[in-house]
């Protein structure tokens, strides 16, 4: 095989060498401001008319060539990519695919122009490859390009001159302002930022009608930007800075409210975050802040976000922490609160131009006054046109009998125009018309539609001519237009527009809950809730709607108190946990309390019977029990989170825990045969948490506790309910009796004690029983019942109440305090 030779061919004795000798510098200089120049006008910036960049314009001018519309179905975005890279965009496909991506995106553009389907992105992940999603056009888009083929914008060649593509589109939005821009040129940039199409459209109406508007007056209707992604956006100079001069910043800050996300934990819930700031970028900053020890408190950060709610980033707070301080830090030292700067930068007459609020309108109105006028120009020529031909048919059509002969009569097609031109007066258009036209048409019923045709047409003429010939039509017009366009396609403000930091800042309050006194309560309905202020709480009125709060600790706040179960068993719970109500909270469920079981880890149908402090001194706690054995525990906390103080008998279960203020107190069994025993709790011996307790109360066979607690005599009543013992609880409404506790003799520790009930037919039981100070009676479903007037038998019988009674308490100020 021969070797190619690699030596080049001799030149011809006749060639000479064009060497042209040319400076460097000259040659970059004139090279670099030929590139900026492309950059400049053909890539980055938009023009201020319609707001579009080149390729923006080239995507929706190919979208509406080829017919994809709202109402028609989508197709593949690769499809409309490659007719905007083939026919108009001379660059690669990426650039043309994002640029479409961006208009379909609702967290980055105010107003879409682009109607996706499929995986278009996130604001923290990229869109699916333009093979696997689909696009038509969004409605607004129709209003970007319509009577665009009406010669109302130039034409200019595309880049190989086989085609032509608009310079500007008609754009009935002011899309500009509505959707902002952003884009890096060469020595120049721009960063606008969007605003609310409703508020625009109220702008330029305004400075249609008063042309002299300052721009005080025009903020009265656009006040600040309205990002896409809603947020806050603090401090109002900035933005007047930028609608005066063209350049000026402000501050967004995510939108956040502060709530339970567990029952034992309050958390920052994110629903707004700043625009163009993703919930990722949030979590990880929040991650590293963690990491490195530069922000407490926070236990847990969530992203929930759905298509259906929308953004939701739960930032769980740890027990011990203020969520407002929290809060305070995350936007300082996350993207949850960030800047934005504006510079209205945007090309205007082929010129790049930093723009105000004022000079953006003005630009727009002069664009829309020019499409409406050569708009109505092109309409009106076309009526004209087609009057003119309506008006020959019209002379036709009286003499058609002649007509046709003429025609008939002719050699060729020619000869026939000439001659309707000559015996009829026509002009060659309408000649040429005539023969066009099928016979069909020339009836008697057409000759009525041309003369309605006709004068609509001059109607037409007239309506068209007042614009073109008017110029406070013209303007009436466009406003008319744009009002239109407002409603719609208008949607309500969504970023909140707020004068100073101040009106944002979070109260200067410490990283940590302090340790204050607080109370915790346990209501009838088995939810727990603490209140942080020096007093408990109190009924809101005499007829609040509450379950009443059946027993309450004070405490601190970051102190421990025990619950005492059925069981026995005494519950280590952390006051922390507790969701925090108003000092004067009286509403249902203790107006924002949670489920004990929400807290604790409760055996089968073990129930909390009772709340006490925990703590090693003082005369400690008594507990009665449903087979009459009373216990008086001495002070002990174990290291642990549960234990026992009672030993209970096969069957038996706590009815009932008190703590006990100095011993003197009287202890009260009541059974459900009706028989009451009080005795001082200084006849019960303290024991360890091992021992199970002595006699309290000899009860009769089949008889058991209903009732345990301890009390001081003065003001104290008892209460019992008496009913059937076969009935479904909740269902009999029973007798209700209110003794004073005065009536009832003291007897010694275990023995029957004295009757507190008479039965009447039908009664032979308890249903409730309680003693104690200034009853309070709800029912299962919360509301308050009212309770009889005391009555000075012990052993009489009740009246009939209102309603079931579930529970019966004092209110937690009176039980405190004693």
């Amino acid at each position: 095989m021969a070797r190619r030779s690699t030596r080049s061919a001799p030149l011809p004795e006749d060639f000479e060498e064009h060497i042209v000798d040319i400076d460097v510098g000259d040659e970059m200089r004139s090279s670099f401001l030929e590139y900026a120049y492309s950059v400049i006008y053909s890539r980055a910036l938009p023009d201020a008319r319609d707001g579009l960049k080149p390729v923006q314009r080239r995507i929706l001018y190919t979208m509406n060539d080829m017919g994809l519309r709202p109402d028609r179905g989508h197709v593949k975005s690769a499809r409309v990519v490659g007719e905007v890279m083939g026919r108009l965009h001379p660059h690669g496909d990426g650039a043309i695919y994002d640029a479409l991506v961006r208009m379909a995106q609702p967290w980055s553009m105010r107003l879409p122009m682009i109607d996706g389907h499929g995986n278009f992105g996130s604001p923290d992940d990229s869109p699916a490859a333009m093979r696997y999603t689909e696009c038509r056009m969004a409605p607004p888009a129709s209003a970007m390009t319509g009577s665009i083929e009406e010669n109302t914008v130039d034409f200019k060649p595309n880049y190989d001159s086989r085609e032509e593509e608009p310079t500007v589109l008609p754009s009935a939005i002011p899309n500009l302002l509505v959707n902002g821009a952003s884009g890096i040129a060469v020595g120049m940039a721009t960063n606008m930022a969007p605003h609310n199409l409703v508020e625009v459209v109220q702008a330029l109406r305004h400075l249609i009608t008063h042309p002299a508007a300052d721009l005080d007056a025009l903020m009265r209707f656009v006040p600040g930007p309205d990002l896409p992604t809603g947020g806050k956006i603090i401090g109002l100079d900035g933005i007047r800075d930028a609608y005066e001069t063209g350049r000026g910043s402000f501050k967004m800050q995510a939108t956040t409210r502060i709530e339970s996300v567990t029952p034992r934990r309050k958390g920052i819930v994110v629903t707004e975050l700043p625009y163009g700031v993703g919930p990722e970028r949030v979590i990880e900053k929040i991650k590293q802040l963690a990491q490195s020890k530069k922000l407490q408190g926070v236990a847990d950060i969530k992203d929930l976000t759905d298509r259906e709610h929308g953004l939701r980033l739960v930032i769980e707070v740890k027990n011990g922490f203020n969520p407002e301080a929290i809060l305070a830090q995350l936007l300082k030292q996350t993207p949850m609160e960030d800047s934005f700067g504006i510079n209205n930068v945007a090309l205007v007459d082929g010129q790049p131009r930093t723009l105000g609020l004022k000079a953006l309108l003005e630009v727009f109105l002069d664009h829309r006054f020019t499409v409406v006028r050569r708009r109505s120009q092109f309409r009106r020529d076309k009526a004209a046109d087609r009057l003119h031909l309506v008006e020959g048919l019209l002379v036709a059509i009286l003499d058609i009998d002649e007509v046709i002969q003429l025609i008939r009569g002719s050699d060729n097609s020619g000869e026939a125009k000439e001659r309707l031109m000559t015996v009829f007066d026509l002009t060659d258009p309408q000649a040429t018309y005539i023969l066009d036209m099928q016979l069909r048409r020339l009836t008697k019923f057409s000759r009525i539609e041309l003369e309605n045709e006709k004068s609509e047409l001059l109607q037409t003429i007239e309506a068209l001519d007042q614009i073109l010939g008017d110029d406070a039509q013209l303007r009436r017009v466009v406003s008319d237009e744009l009002a239109e366009v407002a409603k719609a396609y208008g949607t309500p403000r969504r970023t909140v527009l707020l004068a100073s930091a101040g009106q944002t800042a979070v109260s200067a309050v410490p990283l940590e809950v302090a340790d204050d006194p607080c109370f915790v309560h346990l209501s009838s309905a088995g939810l727990l809730a603490r209140t942080s202020d020096a007093e408990p709480p109190g009924p809101v009125g005499d007829r609040a709607t509450h379950d009443v709060v059946v027993s309450t600790v004070r405490t601190t706040a970051r102190g421990q108190v025990g619950a005492l179960t059925t069981t026995g068993r005494l519950l280590r719970l952390d006051v922390l946990d507790l969701p925090t109500i108003p000092p004067t909270a009286g509403s249902p469920h203790l107006q924002g309390g949670q489920p004990v079981e929400s807290f604790l880890v409760l055996e089968g149908a073990e129930r909390v019977v009772g709340l006490c402090a925990l703590r090693e001194d003082g005369p400690g706690l008594a507990l009665g029990t449903a087979q009459g054995v009373v216990k008086r525990v001495n002070p002990e906390v174990l290291n642990r989170d549960a234990w026992e103080v009672v030993r209970l008998a096969d069957g038996d279960e706590v009815v009932g825990i008190v703590e006990l203020a100095d011993g003197e107190e009287e202890l009260v069994f009541v059974s459900s045969d009706a028989q009451l025993l009080h005795f001082p709790a200084s006849a019960v011996r303290p024991q360890g948490r091992s021992g199970g307790g002595m006699a309290g109360i000899r009860l009769a066979a089949g008889a058991r506790v209903v009732f345990f607690g301890a009390i001081r005599i003065e003001d104290a009543v008892v209460v019992t309910i008496s009913g059937s013992s076969s009935a479904l609880p909740g269902t009999e409404v029973g007798a209700v009796k209110v003794t004073p506790f005065s009536e009832y003799p003291p007897k010694g520790r275990a023995t029957g004690g004295v009757r507190c009930h008479r039965f009447l037919k039908g009664e032979d039981a308890l249903l409730l029983a309680w003693a104690g100070a200034q009853p309070m009676a709800a029912a299962a479903s919360g509301q308050p019942v009212d309770l009889p007037a005391p009555d000075g038998r012990r052993d009489g019988s009740g009246v009939p109440g209102s309603q079931p009674v579930a529970a019966v308490a004092s209110p937690p100020c009176v039980r405190v305090t004693a």
